[in-house]
């Protein structure tokens, strides 16, 4: 085909050039083009048919055009050349002295656009062989980055403190460079032959310039299709250590083109302890920096670390304030209790918190304990054995982020402080002093009757609603009929705070008991009587402190939480899910999504025409083949062969998956989180990099080295 374009625009010297050289250097007009070779998807993109062969030229008009015969062509030039080629521009300089300013205006056009419709083209000028070999030396550090991006091998090797005074070693970027060199890389090994050993062959604030550019780069191929799919959500995860500096990972849900919802890992942002100063920047940083379209944000969802909620509601706040459009919605991937329990502007509810996420931590890292901590539950569930295996199974998962947190700890609590007190008391060698200290401080924190009582009532305050909970991460029937159920779950949180003194009774009673049985004294935090000072009054109660400072304001905290995340606007989105057939087919195909519909009206193709289009829908679903199944999901639904025949319906189910309370159904299409996540696990906090994270983490998006030269060189010159 190539060689067919070549003959019909007459190109006698671009026979000898090979396909990817046409490709990449040469461009052709559309005007030359019949319009039935042209697919316009978009105003934006001009996108050729597969068959496409120029056929329309005017191989006459150049002869009245004596410029146009004169163009320039990108060639490497040899030393004489160039040498040739300076004198003619000393020349030309000492020339264009003398001459007026208009004749100097006229000799700077040296190109002329054809009558025909032909591209003008830029006066190109010539690649020298300096040029050629700096981009060729600057393409292998562009190389040598993106590999140790991709393989999470650190800037830096050896630690400078550890080694002897006087030693010098290479850093990892370093080494890699002497190796490629050593490895015939005639580029790299010129450019350095004559540099002296113990000298670094790419200085720190170079590799950070270059760094910065490789992100920029790898990012933008993930916006290009963000932007092109229009409508996307943001998403945050808890705040993580980047080499000393706290930064927020930020990750973007979209629809690509295939119609699957994809949610991709696009960067961490410095985080900022002053909320409204946080709410600038992070404004700041997705429009300006990564430039996206806030206008076209559907949803936004905070997964935040405990004693971090407020701070991101502020956020949250600002940006609805802004664009009302995006829906401030909790996230798919955490349970919506442990999200909860996160967000309580209680210091004992965090403590806890951080103490159940730090006994996890221990057990997992040794085998050996989780054996012994499996012996002691069999021991005590002697009596009901299906109860000790499912406790075991339990604790070989993640089982901090369960909607049931609370009640696992509350049943495990006995046998974890039994098992740590073991193991911190063993004389033997068989546990090495980390795991017997950390055993000693665990055991103490939680046989605290403070963390018992907080993690008693935190059980009993969230029962009502985990199931609600988890229904909203549970098929898409499950989500629309769990928005018709917070009505009940507010009502029932409402009527607990109307009669607190009696629920609070049965709840400290509860947490009581449990202290008695690990020989835990029930007492005030020592933090309040020592606060006292010797003014200690003696008719303040465990009981009435522990309801003033913990029950009333979690429960307070809690239903004002629950109406905000699921705002009218919230509900009305979560509403139209009845679009999907297999929920149709639930409530007899007596649906009426277009009352609640009205939200997205600007969003839709035809708005005019959504109620005749969703009669039609529902009729379709309503007389389909007996073999036929109702799609369940809205990913089975955008993947149906005829969806494109109902504009509005298709664009409706686009932006409800968008939300980020829906789960991503397809788990290849979510691995942005995971990948996250095994960073983080799997890097020494002082070796993370933001930049090497992004290059990990989306080590299979394509990447283009010649653009990456092309800018830094641009930007650095």
């Amino acid at each position: 085909r190539c060689q067919r374009w070549v003959e019909n625009c007459r190109r006698a010297d671009l026979e000898d050039k090979t396909p990817d050289q046409l490709n990449k250097h040469y461009r052709l007009c559309a005007k030359h083009f019949e319009t039935s070779m042209i697919c316009r998807s978009s105003p934006y993109r001009t996108v050729l048919r597969d068959n496409a062969v120029p056929t329309i030229f005017d191989l006459t008009s150049h002869l009245n055009n004596p410029h146009s015969r004169h163009r320039k062509r990108i060639k490497e030039l040899s030393e004489d050349e160039i040498r040739t080629l300076k004198q003619e521009k000393i020349d030309e300089a000492f020339e264009r002295k003398q001459a007026t300013q208009e004749s100097n205006e006229n000799n700077e056009q040296n190109t002329v656009s054809e009558e025909g419709g032909e591209e003008q083209e830029e006066d190109a000028v010539p690649v020298t062989l300096e040029e050629r070999e700096n981009k060729d030396y600057l393409k292998s550090l562009f190389e040598i980055l993106i590999l140790m991006g991709k393989q999470n091998i650190p800037l830096d090797g050896h630690n400078v403190d550890a080694l002897p005074e006087g030693i010098f070693t290479s850093d990892n970027f370093q080494a890699l460079l002497e190796y490629r060199i050593n490895s015939g890389d005639e580029v790299l090994r010129k450019r350095f032959e004559m540099t002296a050993v113990n000298l670094e062959y790419c200085s720190k604030t170079q590799q950070k310039q270059m760094l910065e550019i490789c992100e920029n780069c790898v990012r933008e191929e993930t916006l290009r299709e963000v932007r092109d799919s229009h409508f996307f959500s943001i998403v945050t995860d808890e705040v993580v250590d980047i080499a000393g500096e706290e930064h927020l990972p930020v990750l973007v849900r979209f629809v690509d083109d295939s119609h699957n919802l994809r949610e991709e890992f696009i960067g961490f942002l410095p985080y900022e302890a002053d909320p409204e100063i946080l709410a600038v920047k992070f404004h700041a940083t997705i429009t300006e920096k990564w430039g996206l379209n806030m206008e076209y944000c559907r949803g936004q969802a905070y997964i935040v670390s405990s004693g971090f909620a407020s701070k991101m509601k502020v956020v949250a706040t600002r940006l609805l304030e802004k664009y009302p459009q995006a829906v401030y919605t909790p996230c798919s991937s955490c349970a919506l209790n442990v999200w909860l329990a996160k967000s309580v502007p209680v210091v004992g509810v965090s403590i806890a918190l951080g103490t159940i996420e730090e006994v996890c931590s221990l057990f997992n890292q040794s085998p050996q304990l989780l054996v012994e901590l499996d012996n002691t539950i069999s021991a005590l569930f002697q009596d009901n054995e299906e109860k000790g295996n499912e406790l075991k199974k339990i604790c070989r998962s993640q089982w901090t982020g369960r909607h049931d947190i609370f009640d696992v700890l509350v049943d495990l609590l006995q046998a974890l402080v039994l098992c740590l007190d073991a193991v911190s008391s063993d004389l033997s060698v068989r546990w090495n002093n980390v795991i017997v200290g950390r055993a000693f401080v665990l055991s103490s924190a939680l046989t605290d009757f403070d963390f018992i009582v907080t993690i008693v009532i935190m059980k009993n305050v969230l029962s009502f609603t985990r199931a609600f909970g988890k229904n909203l991460q549970g098929q898409t029937s499950d989500v629309f009929f769990a928005a018709g159920s917070l009505t009940a779950v507010l009502h029932s949180l409402n009527e607990v705070m109307e009669n607190i003194e009696v629920y609070h009774e049965f709840w400290f009673e509860e947490a009581t008991n449990l202290a008695t049985k690990l020989s835990v004294q029930v007492k005030l935090p020592g933090k309040f009587r020592r606060a006292q000072q010797g003014n200690f009054d003696a008719d303040v109660t465990s009981e009435n402190y522990y309801k003033e400072t913990l029950s009333v304001p979690t429960i307070e905290h809690i239903i004002q939480e629950l109406k905000d995340i699921f705002s009218e606007q919230h509900l009305k989105a979560l509403k139209c899910l009845s679009l999907v057939p297999s929920v149709m087919g639930q409530l007899k195909f007596n649906t009426s999504e277009e009352h609640h519909a009205d939200m997205f009206k600007n969003d839709l193709p035809n708005p005019d025409t959504l109620s005749a289009e969703l009669h039609c829908w529902r009729i379709k679903w309503k007389h389909r083949g007996k073999d036929i199944e109702l799609p369940a999901t809205i990913y089975e639904a955008l993947h149906l062969p005829d969806i494109k025949f109902f504009p509005n319906v298709y664009a409706l189910l686009k932006v409800l998956c968008l939300l980020p309370v829906m789960k991503v159904e397809n788990e290849k299409y979510g691995i942005g989180r995971k990948r996250l996540k095994a960073y983080l696990k799997n890097t020494l906090t002082e070796q993370r990099s933001s930049n090497l994270a992004l290059l990990n983490i989306n080590f299979d998006i394509k990447h283009d080295l010649d653009l990456m030269v092309d800018t830094y060189i641009k930007l650095y010159p």
